[in-house]
């Protein structure tokens, strides 16, 4: 399966734009959006670009519906009452009602969670490490990884709101053991990267993020996973 990955939106609705275009000239065959669709610098009460990204994301999930989403930490702190980096109280009460608009759009429970398997490729907002896995996953050892899977799926703001979670986890350096990386590759957003790489089997992809002046951090490029070869494909 080649999978367009969608990483960090952070109020550019025109990432849907070009992802729609990548799809309809069938260089992949469906997407993951790792989300983080709310909140950029100094945007706290730019409601009028919030209202416009999330728009963006229900008419993709629209035109595309088997687009699979993995939740943000800027996105589901608007659910679970925290507050970020970012973090717009003037927004709040806009977010949460577009982000039931966009699971209304999906056309199957499920589309939205926290990691998603492919094959043998997970993808999620930031990583998944074996120091959650066994702090959090009860009798982990002896439950196959879509068990596991689906026993994160299922946590709350209590187990994840942490910097361990696969929601925060950053692990970028290449010193924090990922769980059964050697069997999984790990494709995650959430810590901007100056180009998309791959690490063992951590791929990054946060490239459309920006510093706090709005200049780039990264190359803004696409990735095409295969998830059957692993295949990395980079696209402008």
């Amino acid at each position: 399966m080649k999978v367009l990955v969608i990483p960090d939106v952070h109020l550019k609705p025109d990432m849907f734009r070009r992802a729609g275009e990548i799809l309809n000239s069938h260089q992949a065959e469906m997407s993951v959006c790792l989300m983080d669709l709310a909140d950029d610098w100094n945007s706290q009460t730019s409601l009028a670009l919030y209202e416009e990204t999330y728009d963006a994301a229900i008419a993709f999930a629209n035109e595309y519906p088997d687009t699979l989403w993995c939740w943000g930490n800027h996105d589901i702190c608007y659910d679970w009452n925290q507050r970020e980096s970012g973090y717009s109280p003037d927004a709040a009460d806009l977010v949460r009602e577009k982000l039931l608009e966009l699971e209304m759009a999906m056309k199957r429970p499920g589309q939205l969670t926290f990691i998603h398997r492919i094959d043998d490729v997970l993808f999620m907002h930031g990583g998944l490490s074996e120091r959650f896995v066994k702090a959090y996953v009860d009798d982990a050892e002896n439950k196959t990884m879509d068990e596991i899977i689906d026993d994160i799926n299922h946590m709350t703001v209590y187990e994840l709101w942490n910097d361990d979670s696969p929601l925060w986890l950053r692990p970028q350096s290449g010193k924090i053991p990922l769980y059964r990386i050697d069997e999984f590759m790990q494709v995650v957003g959430h810590t901007p990267v100056k180009q998309i790489y791959c690490h063992g089997n951590l791929v990054s992809t946060d490239v459309f993020s920006t510093y706090s002046d709005g200049t780039n951090i990264g190359t803004c490029d696409y990735l095409i996973v295969d998830t059957v070869t692993k295949r990395l494909t980079r696209i402008r």
